[in-house]
């Protein structure tokens, strides 16, 4: 998994600019990250004509007020002992579309977001950014103030895009030292036919454990864990809601992040991130959560997406 060298961090004026700050520091701390753009987006800017002959530097001054106002967050938030270029960036238009702009001109490697539950904002530009970001993306609930990553949740289907999140938390732990804990999430269901096998639900559910014990052995065979200890969990879904039981164990374990891969690795998946992810991103208020996508993979579609 490559390294966070180019990171976008979207600032709305608001309270939670503080914690995206502090969360950029820390994501530039852990990969040595070169170049940061703080940006801000104002939402449909109408100036009457008039208005802006008779005041020329009318949108220029808002602009450079903009830009003074996340430079006061940053300077007070972000830790200055960093070797990190920060550039500050003012857009006007649709959020999230001057967003994946900037990431794709940028050829970033992942947007910070955060997501709001009791102040203003929603959580819809965090969903379509993980559908159309040609990189990873990552959304901090208001209430994640403090960032660490000692321990850290993958839920895994074992599929290539959960390779991409275990490589990702590999990395992180590796370069935050050997105390961080990576736990490997695999929720599986008893198919409703159990009952004709002859066998109780919880004879066939031992049995898809056993499957699914096989099939972690597999997967991470195929990876580089650096020496990293990775603990692998499995657990049954008795309620038919898989984003319930990868939250609950979170709060079991009191985990720092959850890490998932996103689907569209090719471009006829692009823009989707898996149901998983989605509902994640929609149900999850408590912790961290990274979306990952390898960097580019969107980057076609994303040009066609940019012109409509």
């Amino acid at each position: 998994m490559y390294q966070i060298k180019k990171l976008i961090v979207c600032l709305d004026h608001s309270e939670m600019d503080e914690t995206l700050v502090k969360f950029a520091s820390f994501i530039a701390k852990i990969n040595q990250t070169k170049k940061i753009y703080f940006t801000n987006v104002i939402r449909n800017l109408q100036i009457p004509k008039d208005i802006l002959k008779e005041f020329p530097n009318l949108v220029d001054n808002m602009i450079d007020e903009r830009k003074d106002q996340m430079k006061e967050v940053v300077e007070k938030h972000f830790d200055t002992k960093l070797k990190t270029d920060l550039a500050y960036v003012v857009k006007e238009g649709q959020l999230s579309k001057k967003i994946l702009k900037l990431a794709h001109e940028k050829s970033a490697d992942m947007i910070l977001v955060g997501k709001k539950t009791s102040l203003v904002g929603s959580g819809v530009v965090a969903q379509r950014l993980a559908r159309r970001a040609s990189c990873s993306l990552m959304i901090i609930p208001e209430d994640c103030t403090d960032p660490k990553v000692d321990k850290l949740l993958v839920p895994s289907d074992f599929s290539d895009y959960s390779k991409d999140a275990m490589e990702e938390a590999i990395m992180i732990a590796e370069r935050n030292g050997s105390h961080v804990e990576i736990i490997c999430q695999n929720v599986f269901s008893v198919p409703s036919g159990y009952h004709l096998t002859g066998k109780s639900y919880e004879e066939f559910a031992e049995i898809m454990k056993i499957n699914a014990e096989v099939n972690y052995k597999k997967f991470i065979r195929k990876i580089d864990t650096k020496n990293i200890k990775i603990k692998p969990v499995y657990t049954v879904d008795n309620n038919d809601d898989p984003i319930q039981d990868i939250i609950e164990k979170a709060e079991e374990l009191k985990v720092d992040g959850i890490i998932i891969g996103a689907k569209g690795r090719t471009a006829a998946t692009a823009l989707f991130i898996g149901s998983v992810a989605e509902r994640l991103i929609q149900l999850n208020d408590k912790f961290p959560l990274v979306v990952t996508r390898p960097k580019g993979k969107n980057a076609g579609i994303l040009d066609y997406i940019l012109e409509i």
